[in-house]
C-alpha cells in the first residue's frame, strides 16, 4: 500500500456514564455518592487507507462506526491511539485540514430551512474562501453529476428528503475535499436516489481521486463501491480485507437457482430449499458440495436453467457478527477481540 491518506493505530473511545435507580430517594443520594461505569466505543482499532480508495466501514448499530468517523473528522478527542488524515491531527481542527476533509451523516441539515439551496451554497463558499471563478466552475460539475438545476432556487424546507440530500452532498463537497467520511449517505432514500448518490460518489472518487471512508446498512451501497471493507463489533475489529474475501471466508454456503420442466420435483434430497415459485427453486448447499450436487441435479432432473451464486452480503455479515458473538461467550473480558483478516 502506498502512502496512507488515513492511519489508525490502536485508536480507543471510553465514555464514562452515570448510572442511578429510578425514585427520588435514588435521586438524592447520587448527588452525594454518584456511580459511574465505563463504555468503550471503539476499543483500540487500527486500520490505514490508501490515496484514492473507497472502503466500506461495517458494522450493526453501536459498533462504533459513526464515533470513529467523528474522532477522524475532529469532531471527538480520543481517549487513546493516533490517527494521522492527510498528514494532520484530525482534533486539532487546523484550518488547512478542515479544507481537505468533508463529513456527510444521512438526514443531518447544513442546509438553510427557510431559504434556497443556492444561498447556502454562497455562504459554504464565503467560508471556506473558495474565488468565485472555482466555486462557479465546481456548482456547474455538482450540478450536472447531481442534476441540481430544477432544486438550487427551491427554498430547502419545499425539497423531499432526496433532493435535499443530494443538495446536501453538493453543500458538502463544494471545497473538493480529498477525503470523504460518509456516515449513511443514502439513509432513507428510495431506490433511485440511491442509486444516484452511489454513482455521485464512484464518479466524485474517479475525477478528483478522492478518499472514501463509507459507513451504510445498505449492502447495495458497499457492493456497489467498495472493494475492501473493515469491518467492527462492539468496537473492535473483526475484518479488514477485500469484499470478495470476506465472502469466501464467512460464507458456509451457496446459493443454487434452478429452473425444472417438472415443477413438482422433489428438491430435498439436493439441499435447503429456501424459496420456491412453480419450476423455480432457490436452494442453500454447503460449499464443499456445491460440485456434487449440481452434477447430481443436471443428472437427475430435466433442468431448464441453473446458476451458482455467493449469497446475499446481508447474510455474511451476519455470519460475522454470529461467530464474533460466539466468541465473546468463551473469552474472558479483558481479551482482545481476534483480527480475522
Amino acid at each position: 500500500m502506498s502512502e496512507a491518506a488515513i492511519r489508525v493505530e490502536n485508536l480507543r473511545k471510553i465514555y464514562t456514564i452515570g448510572e442511578r435507580e429510578a425514585g427520588m430517594r435514588a435521586a438524592l443520594r447520587s448527588l452525594v455518592r454518584r456511580r459511574t461505569r465505563e463504555v468503550a466505543a471503539v476499543s483500540g482499532i487500527s486500520f490505514r487507507v490508501a490515496p484514492g480508495e473507497i472502503v466500506g466501514f461495517l458494522g450493526p448499530n453501536g459498533a462504533g462506526k459513526t464515533t470513529t468517523l467523528k474522532m477522524l473528522s475532529g469532531l471527538l478527542y480520543p481517549t487513546s491511539g493516533t490517527v494521522d488524515v492527510l498528514g494532520h491531527d484530525p482534533w486539532r481542527r487546523d484550518k488547512a485540514y478542515l479544507r481537505q476533509i468533508t463529513l456527510v451523516m444521512g438526514q443531518r441539515n447544513q442546509l438553510g430551512w427557510d431559504i434556497p439551496t443556492l444561498d447556502s451554497l454562497e455562504l459554504n463558499r464565503a467560508i471556506y474562501g473558495i474565488p468565485q471563478a472555482e466555486y462557479r466552475r465546481t456548482l456547474d460539475e455538482l450540478t450536472e453529476l447531481l442534476d441540481l438545476d430544477p432544486l438550487l432556487r427551491k427554498p430547502v424546507r419545499n425539497l423531499s428528503l432526496g433532493e435535499r440530500m443530494k443538495c446536501e452532498t453538493a453543500a458538502a463537497l463544494l471545497h473538493r475535499p480529498r477525503v470523504l467520511f460518509l456516515d449513511e449517505p443514502t439513509l432513507g432514500l428510495d431506490v433511485t436516489a440511491q442509486r444516484r448518490i452511489r454513482a455521485f460518489i464512484a464518479e466524485y472518487n474517479r475525477r478528483y481521486e478522492a478518499t472514501v471512508l463509507l459507513t451504510s446498512h445498505y449492502m447495495a451501497d458497499v457492493e456497489a463501491l467498495c472493494r475492501r471493507v473493515i469491518v467492527i463489533h462492539h468496537g473492535q475489529l473483526l475484518f479488514d480485507g477485500e469484499l470478495a474475501d470476506l465472502v469466501s471466508r464467512f460464507s458456509p454456503h451457496k446459493t443454487v437457482v434452478v429452473e425444472l420442466e417438472d415443477e413438482g420435483a422433489d428438491l430435498r434430497p439436493y439441499g435447503e430449499v429456501v424459496a420456491r415459485e412453480g419450476g423455480r427453486a432457490t436452494l442453500r448447499v454447503p460449499k464443499a458440495e456445491t460440485a456434487s450436487v449440481t452434477g447430481r441435479i443436471l443428472a437427475n432432473l430435466a433442468v431448464i436453467d441453473l446458476t451458482v451464486e455467493d449469497p446475499p452480503i446481508e447474510e455474511v455479515i451476519e455470519q460475522v457478527f454470529n461467530q464474533d458473538a460466539g466468541q465473546e461467550g468463551g473469552r474472558e473480558a479483558e481479551q482482545p477481540a481476534a483480527v480475522l483478516a
